[in-house]
Parts: structure tokens; C-alpha cells; sequence
């Protein structure tokens, strides 16, 4: 899954922002969520293959935080999205006055 898809669902991206304010556990993330534990760890399963979150063991709990490097990648193809975007615009706007 990529981070486009993994964004796609509500649930994912009030995920990603509750990690990305900082690191937490997956019962932390359920205390915060209307869903169960086990569907916030699918959530995160998703998020962790799309790249955008890590885990790391702290006792008997993984701590699961954004992953930069993840975002990072995320956030360059936005920016080609976006400028393709914009390019688009701008070369329709040109046409119209023509």
C-alpha cells in the first residue's frame, strides 16, 4: 500500500496525526478512537507498509511513531502533484485568452 492509499480512510490519517504529535502505543490510540484495539493495530499494520509510521518494542508494547523518511516521500509526490496541477492551470488559462 502506498501513502496515498493508506491516507485515503479517516481513521489512518487521525492515527497518523496523534504519532505525529508523538509517539504512542496502540492502546493509547484506541483510548483516543471510536474502534477497537485490534482494528487500530490493522490501521497501523497499513501505515507501517505504506511507510509513513515505525514501531519499536518497549517491553511488551510497540511504540509506533511517524517514520520521516516516509513522509518525506509522501510530500515529494504531492509536490509533483501539485505542480503538475498548477502547470495545467496555468496552461488552460493561457488558451482561454488566446
Amino acid at each position: 500500500m502506498d501513502g496515498w492509499s493508506a491516507l485515503a480512510d479517516p481513521t489512518r490519517r487521525t492515527i497518523l496525526e496523534l504519532v505525529a504529535a508523538r509517539p504512542r502505543a496502540v492502546r493509547e490510540l484506541a483510548d483516543r478512537l471510536p474502534v477497537s484495539r485490534p482494528a487500530v493495530s490493522q490501521h497501523l499494520k497499513l501505515l507501517k507498509q505504506a511507510g509513513l509510521v515505525i514501531d519499536e518494542a518497549a517491553g511488551a508494547r510497540r511504540i509506533y511513531r511517524v517514520n520521516p523518511a516516509g513522509l518525506a516521500a509522501l510530500r515529494a509526490q504531492l509536490d509533483r502533484f501539485w505542480g503538475q496541477t498548477l502547470l495545467n492551470f496555468k496552461q488552460i488559462a493561457e488558451q482561454e485568452d488566446q
